[in-house]
């Protein structure tokens, strides 16, 4: 894997090109794209150009964008044969930003279906046999591979987090609007989220820190020992014993290591709001795919159209309690967080199912995606099977920086005891 933040001080201080940064990619991608299948369309050559006379911030280095954000120069097929062949008249605000900060756009990564369930071809660079997570799969699953250092996902209930998991990287979903969404393939307009992905938390920080301008770098920083909560939530029984294991070790060692870890129940109202999740994503998505439903229903996936019947059975009377339970609840997060920094819990059931034929389940990080709050898979234990187990920090809303600094420093524990 490639970290960002090494390879820019490296540039920055003389020690490597970007025509070499460039090489290490292409010869990563020669390797293993034909197994990994993390693109659906591939600009080396011209990332590579533009990246040699790049003076910003990203200093030319090489960024995988997920293939549901629009580019103006690369197809955009939002992971269905309805667009196949598409390209889009602008950039998406994001990756014209990133353009603009020096970024060398090396190609688009493979979504699911509309980034919703319906998986794409990428494999696990772990394991080929099992799922990359989803609907970030391309953009995870590169990083994982070393094709490039940094990318771009997006997440409606677990698509950067949990594909971070499955694939040991960091995915980094900062506070809801953050990053810019025009130019984004919408689904849930009230839920949608870009994120960044990065071979560590650092790296994840230094991308996000810099396509927003704010203070989020984490490198070279010594944070202090965080007040740690964790939370189980109504679902724990659905994780794994390993997961509940890697929860459970990761809090002892944070413990061990100074600080202070309580263990939280969350009130009622966030059970109502993980079903009041679907509500606004099955009822929006009904809405902002209504073409494709009305005019291409039959190049839709089943799951899709059942997914986009469902959501077109909603009330709005329904749509808008749901909205008002999620209201209550933030509400009500945001007087926990007046006890701790951040919560610690699962980023998935557990390691990455074997199989291609889903990307797994998203339900630990459907309430946080609803919150709106930061949340950030924190790399660097194991499975038996060898394969990564992630767990999650979740912060406050616009508490980003403290985020990053607690995860920064839970990593690091996790990567001695690795």
């Amino acid at each position: 894997m490639l970290s960002a933040v090494k390879l820019a001080r490296e540039i920055e201080a003389g020690g490597t090109s970007v025509e070499a940064i460039y090489e290490t990619c292409a010869a990563a991608i020669a390797e293993r794209e034909e197994t990994i299948s993390a693109f659906t369309h591939l600009a080396l050559d011209e990332a590579r150009k533009t990246a040699e006379n790049s003076h910003g911030p990203l200093f030319g280095l090489p960024l995988g964008v997920k293939d549901n954000l629009d580019t103006a120069d690369m197809p955009a097929a939002y992971g269905s044969p309805i667009y196949e062949g598409h390209t889009p008249a602008a950039d998406a605000a994001v990756v014209a930003l990133a353009r603009r900060l020096g970024a060398g756009i090396i190609g688009k990564t493979v979504t699911t279906e509309f980034a919703f369930f319906e998986p794409g071809p990428t494999r696990n660079p772990w394991n080929p046999l099992h799922t990359p997570g989803g609907s970030s799969s391309g953009s995870a699953a590169g990083i994982a591979a070393g094709f490039f250092p940094l990318s771009l996902g997006t997440q409606t209930g677990g698509s950067v987090v949990r594909p971070a998991a499955f694939c040991g990287i960091a995915g980094f979903k900062p506070t809801y609007g953050r990053l810019p969404r025009e130019g984004l393939k919408v689904f849930s307009w009230s839920l949608d989220t870009i994120g960044v992905f990065g071979k560590g938390v650092e790296d994840a920080a230094f991308g996000a820190a810099t396509l927003t301008g704010r203070n989020w770098r984490v490198d070279g920083t010594s944070p202090g020992a965080p007040h740690i909560a964790v939370v189980h939530t109504h679902l724990w029984k659905e994780a794994s014993g390993e997961m509940r294991q890697a929860v459970e070790t990761a809090a002892r060692l944070a413990e061990k290591a100074g600080a202070k870890v309580s263990t939280v129940d969350l009130p009622g109202i966030f059970s109502d709001a993980f079903a009041a999740h679907q509500v606004i994503q099955d009822h929006e998505a009904a809405l902002a795919l209504g073409f494709e439903f009305d005019r291409h229903a039959a190049s839709l996936s089943q799951v899709l159209r059942e997914t986009l019947a469902a959501g077109r059975e909603i009330l709005p009377e329904d749509y808008d309690s749901a909205q008002e339970t999620a209201r209550e609840a933030r509400r009500s997060l945001g007087d926990l967080f007046g006890e701790f920094d951040v919560i610690l819990t699962p980023s998935a059931p557990g390691a990455a199912p074997n199989g291609l034929g889903s990307t797994g389940s998203s339900i630990f990080n459907r309430i946080w995606t609803l919150m709106g709050v930061p949340c950030i898979n924190v790399p660097g234990l194991m499975s038996a099977n060898a394969l990564p187990l992630g767990v999650q920090l979740v912060g406050a809303y616009g508490q980003d920086r403290k985020t990053l600094l607690a995860a920064h420093w839970l990593e690091g524990l996790l990567k001695k005891h690795g």
